[in-house]
């Protein structure tokens, strides 16, 4: 299900032993432009580190109660790796993570999940495709941190990204939404990551290959209620690009 990361933020967080915390951030790659690490808000709990919870633990997202809940115990995360608050995700940092939960590293292949294009969380399966010697350095980013980066259209600057879209279950980010209220008084657009060119992280900027006028004139966006089958439909074929869940279709 498509969430906006804003929104997600705050949720509950829980163990197989009780609470974590609360969600507080999300890092994603921009290679793949899919979420790695969930950052939780431990309250008085490891107070003196970040805790970090891959993909591969989220076991469901409940909506009315607000929560997420894992497959891992208080111990487990207490023992793993620690990361000082402020402080980079480094390479050394996501081995040795990666290690102590035993989990499959997504660097390791070409998909957005090393050797499977989806977050596989049966470990049975995990010794069945054996990782691609084409592995890739991660370069990790924060959702809160990106927000407020302007988006450069073809012709000329639109407006700035204001949250993410989520997907819940692939942990992929769909769309990032753009406020274009110094251009388009009042109006919001989603921007798939598929159309983005490149990124200045040092300009703080996200350049697409898209012009002003027809973003312009794509479907608004007004809330998460927007994020219907229909909706999506229309988005892609106003931009008259291939939908996302064909490509993955054809990666399974």
């Amino acid at each position: 299900m498509l969430s906006k990361a804003k929104t997600l933020e705050y949720y509950k967080l829980d163990s197989l032993d009780g609470p974590i915390g609360k969600v507080k951030d999300f890092y994603f790659d921009d290679r793949h432009w899919t979420i790695r690490y969930l950052v939780a808000e431990t309250g008085n709990w490891l107070v003196s580190r970040q805790v970090l919870i891959s993909p591969y633990a989220m076991v469901g997202v409940d909506r009315e109660e607000k929560t997420i809940a894992t497959d891992l115990t208080k111990a487990q995360i207490e023992a793993s790796p620690p990361l000082e608050t402020h402080k980079p995700i480094s390479q050394q940092f996501e081995q040795a993570y990666y290690g102590h939960y035993d989990y499959p590293i997504y660097w390791g292949g070409p998909f957005s999940w090393g050797a499977y294009p989806y977050v596989e969380r049966n470990r049975e399966q995990w010794t069945k495709r054996p990782e691609s010697k084409k592995s890739w350095d991660p370069n990790l980013r924060s959702t809160s941190a990106v927000s407020g980066h302007h988006l450069q259209a073809l012709d000329g600057e639109l407006g700035h990204v204001l949250d993410f879209i989520i997907d819940d279950e692939t942990w992929a980010i769909r769309y990032l939404i753009v406020d274009t209220h110094n251009w388009l008084p009042g109006k919001k657009v989603l921007v798939s990551p598929q159309w983005i060119e490149r990124v200045s992280w040092g300009e703080r900027k996200v350049f697409v290959n898209l012009s002003r006028d027809i973003i312009k004139e794509s479907p608004e966006y007004t809330g998460e209620f927007d994020l219907t089958w229909d909706y999506e439909e229309k988005l892609h074929a106003h931009y008259k690009r291939e939908a996302y869940w064909i490509d993955e279709l054809a990666e399974i």
